[in-house]
């Protein structure tokens, strides 16, 4: 019965932490997506430097072996 108790409480203190977070507005619900969206895409385009100029310089090393 103790652990039937236990996993009432945590049921309980999870519904009381929901209820005291404070949920994003739609405002700034999108402008994080869209920094978010800025930052992949970021990341995209560094990945995609990085990849060419390994490529870029692996071929260098393999012409000239």
């Amino acid at each position: 019965m103790n652990f039937l108790n236990r996993i009432k409480s945590y049921f309980a203190e999870v519904k009381g932490e929901a209820k005291r977070v404070s949920w994003p507005g739609k405002q700034e619900l999108y402008d994080s997506t869209l920094v978010v969206i800025a930052f992949i895409f970021i990341l995209a385009v560094t990945t995609l430097a990085c990849d060419k100029v390994i490529e870029l310089f692996i071929k260098f090393v393999h012409a000239g072996a």
